[in-house]
């Protein structure tokens, strides 16, 4: 018996019998409407495609934003600053990427990169029927110009989205060549968070160009554009290199590579680059790019030290020695941490080359992330008051304009200058006066009053035109503004103005501007032509300018120092023996090679500067606060001038020291001096040296004049009449001008007698009083004066009346408001201010009264 059938068997035998040959027509029909089935995505693809504008990166016309890889001057890279989008990014043209890269990409990406026309229908089959077996997503079918399509415009995954995707990728194809299209991809796509295009990556993982990657290595790269974050090897390089080495099959599976050469490159590890230190020369990296510095930022621009704003480069070579740099930063550190205690702050370096004006060395602050010091601030470019380091400056236009040498006497006495808001009374550093000084003495031993006084001579218009022509342009104030004291630094200027005009004396008074920048890469354009764009320098080799790199125009100095006088200036501030007095024998500026150097304090102990310089580098450093804070009765010489040691002997390991090239016999000549007078000595100057004079001023030196040898009567000193001989001895006596006479007689100095000896006859033509018709003055205070009681001050305020009187007056007085006040040597007399309008003069017998002058006290 038959078993019954089951139900389904007729429904299934009533399908199968539709299925039976049809007319040819039918066929034919049949076959038309499945070919226009499949045909129809297609051409509707081929239409929105059509319609599907180029992005406008891919234009020719249009920039892509790159990253800004700042290098030494040697090639070592400092730092790369991030492109617009926030993400490192080097164009790389596809000739310069070598061939490994390309083919693990094409293996990982994109086997039939080379045939598909920017979708790849085989792709899409395969991706379907393992979709449709394994009920899930096995593989995609994205082409590397669909993934190109999708990074340059963003869609949903929807049907719709991947539909503009599919149209987008074809118009691409039908725009640019295969060639073009690798090398948008390979600079477009992400290789891993915050890396866009495979050189970055290269860069920033393995610390090496594209072209330089092992096999192992370009296989891990083109593994990360399938899950950036996923395959991150900072994160681990278990699953980065479980995908390398699928890549690396599939590459043999392909034939792009062979068995050897997939089996080296499997066992090789994933040796990730370390990490860079610091953040590389920050401040400098500002202001360049800022355009801080001179030049400014305008890559047009004709002059040194210029340089493209980011996102106009590519790459910079800074003219910095990352060696250099690193090792100040350092000290930098560890000074500010030293003097912790003494309420020190911050502390800013600058180094430059002398012969170029390259900066070699830029340290804006110790810790650019000291928050609570303010480091963030540029001690470079901050306006602060150099004190003493302008005196050198003073004298040297001294010597221009007013005949000044080396020798020069200067009177470091108790002086006045007055001033829109009274006198201004300067002081020594050590609180003392040191009478008459040679110039050389006066300014290697930093003496107050001497530079004053020549400041006054000169007149403050003078000097500020000098100082403004070495550079010190921030002294854009009226010359009232800042009147003699600017022979003290009072005056704000920027570290690096202040040791160019250093580096100018350095090269005998020729100016240069600072220079920063020593060349640069354009960003090269996107899309077509970008084979042909500059390459960044690679890191640890000399860089090598391409034919498009922009170089800062050649600097053309300009003459502002007289030559010879320079030279004696550098001769001053290198000779250690002239300084003794002052900062006594090893101070920080006592090198084991020739420096010139200079310190400078401002006042109240708020700025310490020291500055100097080789025959081939300068070094200025600023120790302070950035708020302004004063130190702790911290000086230049023991606040800034250890660290200017320090950073000197480091500049010294980058440029040898060596002697400073002998004085030009043609235009300075070494001569004999009286070291007091600094004049031609006679027979009577018991002191003599040798000192270095301008062929011109050597030759009309005069015969001292400060030392006479007298006849005195040795029993009591005083000069001898009509005494016999056997009471006389001859000795040498100093003599001064008015305004040191007072000075000599209080300092025990061995002035002449004016008196004779009561044991012997008169001296011819003296009674003991002074010549007749002899003038007497006030020498303090200046007419015109105006004073202001302090109330906070409980303690007496007072000030020193003085007088210049001529030689042989015994006594004098001072007529103060009508009454007279009686005062023998040295002639002064302190006086309690007293509120309200004065007159003043001052009267010696057989003396002429000198002028009245008038003051006032507030």
């Amino acid at each position: 018996m038959r078993a019954p059938s089951p139900p389904w068997a007729g429904r299934a035998g009533r399908w199968l019998a539709r299925l039976r040959p049809r007319s040819p027509r039918f066929l034919r029909r049949a076959a038309r409407l499945a070919l226009a089935a499949a045909v129809a995505p297609w051409l509707l693809l081929a239409f929105v495609a059509a319609l599907t504008p180029l992005p406008p990166e891919l234009r020719a016309a249009e920039e892509h934003a790159v990253s800004t890889v700042l290098y030494d001057r040697h090639g070592t890279v400092l730092r790369e600053l991030r492109a617009g989008d926030g993400a490192r990014a080097r164009w790389l043209p596809l000739a310069e990427a070598g061939d490994r890269i390309q083919r693990a990409l094409l293996a990982a990406e994109d086997r039939r990169f080379s045939l598909h026309p920017g979708v790849d229908p085989v792709a899409i089959a395969r991706a379907f029927g393992q979709l449709a077996a394994e009920r899930r997503v096995v593989s995609g079918a994205s082409t590397i110009t669909q993934q190109l399509a999708r990074t340059l415009v963003p869609r949903p995954r929807t049907a719709r989205g991947k539909l503009g995707e599919m149209a987008l990728a074809l118009r691409i194809e039908a725009s640019l060549s295969k060639r073009e299209i690798l090398e948008q991809y390979l600079n477009r796509v992400a290789f891993g968070p915050g890396l866009r295009g495979v050189e970055a990556a290269s860069r920033f993982y393995f610390d090496k160009p594209t072209a330089d990657l092992s096999l192992a290595e370009a296989a891990a790269l083109a593994s990360m554009p399938r899950g950036p974050a996923l395959y991150d090897p900072r994160r681990g390089t278990g699953p980065l290199e479980r995908r390398r080495n699928r890549v690396l099959d599939r590459m043999l599976a392909a034939g792009l590579a062979g068995e050897a050469e997939v089996a080296r490159a499997r066992a090789e590890p994933i040796a990730l680059a370390p990490k860079g230190s610091g953040l590389g020369a920050p401040h400098l990296v500002r202001a360049v790019l800022g355009g801080a510095l001179d030049g400014g930022a305008d890559p047009d621009a004709e002059r040194p030290g210029a340089a493209p704003s980011r996102g106009r480069a590519s790459a910079i070579t800074l003219t910095i020695d990352r060696g250099l740099q690193r090792e100040i930063e350092v000290l930098a550190q560890q000074t500010v941490r030293g003097l912790s205690d003494r309420d020190v702050g911050a502390a800013a370096v600058v180094v430059l080359e002398n012969a170029t004006g390259e900066i070699l060395a830029y340290v804006g602050s110790h810790d650019i992330d000291d928050a609570a010091g303010l480091g963030h601030n540029d001690g470079v470019l901050a306006l602060r008051q150099p004190g003493s380091a302008l005196k050198p400056f003073v004298y040297e236009l001294a010597m221009e304009r007013l005949g000044f040498t080396a020798a020069t006497v200067l009177p470091d006495v108790e002086l006045s200058f007055p001033t829109p808001d009274g006198s201004y009374v300067p002081r020594n550093y050590d609180g003392r006066f040191h009478g008459p000084v040679r110039l050389r003495d006066a300014l290697a031993s930093s003496y107050n009053v001497p530079a004053v006084w020549t400041a006054s001579a000169l007149g403050p218009e003078r000097v500020l035109e000098r100082l403004r022509e070495l550079g010190l342009r921030s002294l854009d104030g009226a010359p009232s503004r800042y009147g003699v004291a600017i022979a003290l630094g009072d005056g704000e200027v920027r570290l690096l103005d202040l040791a160019n005009a250093y580096a100018t004396l350095a090269r005998g008074g020729l100016y240069l501007p600072v220079r920063a920048v020593r060349a640069w890469t354009d960003a090269p354009p996107s899309a077509r032509g970008v084979e042909g764009a500059p390459a960044a320098p690679r890191e640890g080799s000399a860089p090598v300018e391409p034919p498009a790199a922009r170089a800062p125009s050649t600097p053309r100095g300009a003459r502002v120092l007289d030559a010879a006088r320079a030279r004696v200036i550098v001769d001053i501030l290198a000779d250690d023996k002239a300084r003794l007095a002052s900062f006594g024998e090893g101070s920080a500026l006592d090198l084991p090679f020739p420096v010139a150097a200079k310190t400078g304090t401002s006042k109240g102990f708020r700025d310490n500067i020291a500055v100097g310089f080789t025959p081939d580098v300068t070094v200025a450093v600023w120790v302070g606060n950035f708020d302004g804070a004063p130190m702790g009765g911290i000086s230049g010489i023991t606040g800034a001038g250890p660290l200017f040691r320090d950073a000197m002997l480091a500049a010294a390991r980058v440029r040898p020291p060596r002697p400073f090239d002998p004085p030009d016999p043609g235009q300075l000549a070494e001569v004999e001096v009286c070291s007091l007078s600094g004049m031609r000595p006679t027979a009577a100057c018991p002191h003599r040296r040798r000192e270095l004079l301008p062929r011109g001023d050597a030759a009309a030196i005069a015969p001292c004049d400060m030392h006479e040898a007298m006849r005195v009567d040795r029993r009591n000193g005083l000069r001898a009449g009509a005494c016999p001989d056997a009471a006389v001895e001859e000795r040498v006596f100093e003599r001064y001008d008015a305004e040191l006479t007072a000075w000599a007689r209080a300092a025990g100095r061995p002035v002449a007698p004016d008196e004779a000896s009561p044991l012997c006859g008169a001296l011819p033509g003296r009674d003991g009083a002074a010549a007749p018709g002899a003038p007497v003055r006030v020498a303090y205070p200046p007419d015109g004066a105006r004073f202001v009681l302090d109330p906070s001050v409980n303690s007496l305020q007072a000030i020193r009346l003085r007088a210049d009187v001529p030689p042989g007056v015994r006594r004098a007085r001072f007529v103060l408001d009508g009454r007279p006040i009686e005062v023998g040597p040295p002639f002064a007399l302190d006086w309690p201010l007293v509120a309200g309008a004065h007159r003043l003069r001052v009267e010696a017998d057989g003396a002429s009264a000198g002028e009245e002058i008038a003051f006032s006290v507030e």
